[in-house]
């Protein structure tokens, strides 16, 4: 009982907090979105990089997808809008501390541009269907938005960067080898963690929407 009192004690608490996040000014909430950026971008500084693909390894899909759970769907889309567009200005927040438009040109571009729709998908399902708000479901939300918003793109600009760098477009299961597969372990870790995280700091199910 004590546990199951507690339990709702903090649900309640959470529900306050995200309403009182939605009555937020829209100045806030950008420098709330300002600030997850700066979470991505200190999450990209995680660096792994592989012998066999020009794409590391790194921490950033995690910040993306907490961005669509905490702030979510436009803001948490804005976020990742602020993340690319600053870092393609100037501010060395990409990967290695790297910045500008070659950056976005290169092999990793796609990934990088795949993080805003990833993010207001997430937002978007989270805030509009309460009932997901479960590890599971969580976990497959995020799953589908990393296949198809993040991934996707992401190989697509690493077929044509490979095109321009080597005259030749690479054939589908090098793609995957040096695009997808590497990867996958390690998002699988990710995603398991953030819908952990989002089922403990996320917006129960009676939450708000954060002007999304």
């Amino acid at each position: 009982m004590q546990v199951s009192g507690a339990l709702e004690q903090y649900d309640r608490f959470r529900t306050d907090v995200f309403r009182s996040r939605d009555g937020l000014s829209l100045e806030r909430k950008l420098a709330l979105s300002v600030l997850m950026a700066l979470a991505t971008g200190i999450m990209a500084q995680i660096r792994f990089p592989l012998p066999w693909t020009p794409v590391p390894i790194t921490g950033q899909v995690f910040a993306v997808l907490l961005s669509g759970i905490m702030l979510g769907g436009r803001f948490g889309a804005l976020s990742q809008v602020f993340y690319v567009a600053l870092g393609t200005a100037g501010v060395p927040w990409f990967t290695g501390f790297t910045a500008g438009m070659n950056v976005m040109s290169g092999p990793t571009g796609g990934y990088l541009i795949g993080f805003i729709p990833a993010a207001l998908f997430i937002g978007r399902m989270i805030e509009r269907y309460p009932a997901w708000r479960t590890i599971p479901r969580l976990f497959a939300i995020m799953a589908l938005s990393t296949a198809l918003f993040i991934y996707m793109p992401g190989i697509l600009q690493l077929a044509l960067w490979q095109r321009t760098a080597d005259g030749y477009f690479p054939g589908t299961g090098r793609l995957l080898m040096v695009g997808v597969i590497p990867f996958l372990p390690g998002d699988v870790v990710k995603i398991i963690l953030a819908a952990c995280s989002a089922r403990i700091l996320g917006p129960p199910a009676c939450g708000g929407r954060f002007g999304g």
